[in-house]
């Protein structure tokens, strides 16, 4: 048997983390899967980052999105022991928001995606977070989740992305609509 695949998801299931297979259509694997899509777009980010500072972060997020997504594969029998998201992760990001976000003015009108590679990998990152919340607040909704800061991280990871991206574009010279400092508009 190869080491690289089982054969198991032939049939259009898939295993949780505990007893018992779904159809990979289901809304656990949904909200699980984009949790990992929404980390491996914030690597993508991490890759055209010049800022250590920043890329720590990032690292530290993709980290903890791993124990997120562990927890929402696990079956509510098994969600205890996989729980890692707590409290102080939710208040860790508000301080890394606040941090990057100190000197940056809020837009008065919605950004526009682009301006430099990576505030456009943060923005694409940043709406990926927010299809994984939406999906963490469908399984909570259903009773499937009960860790209620599985989706307070997300959000506030949304926040970070934006405010990411916000810093990135106006360090290299660029406002949230995507003109350069001085261009008219």
């Amino acid at each position: 048997m190869s080491r690289f695949f089982t054969r198991k998801g032939d049939d259009g299931t898939t295993g949780l983390l505990g007893r018992g297979r779904v159809p990979k259509h289901d809304l656990r694997p949904w909200a699980y899967g984009t949790v990992d899509e929404a980390s491996a777009a914030l690597g993508l980010a991490r890759s055209l980052l010049a800022s250590e500072e920043i890329c720590e972060v990032l690292t530290q997020v993709q980290r903890d999105l791993y124990h997120l997504m562990a927890e929402v594969a696990a079956t509510k029998e098994e969600a205890e022991r996989f729980r890692t998201i707590e409290a102080q992760h939710i208040e860790w990001l508000e301080v890394q928001i606040e941090r990057f976000g100190s000197d940056l003015d809020v837009p008065s009108e919605f950004v526009l995606g682009g301006g430099t590679t990576s505030g456009a990998a943060l923005d694409l990152a940043r709406t990926i977070v927010r299809r994984a919340e939406r999906l963490v607040a469908e399984l909570q909704e259903e009773g499937e989740l009960s860790n209620p800061y599985l989706l307070r991280y997300l959000n506030r990871l949304s926040s970070l992305c934006f405010v990411l991206l916000l810093l990135e574009n106006h360090e290299a010279g660029i406002d949230h609509t995507n003109r350069t400092k001085g261009e008219g508009g």
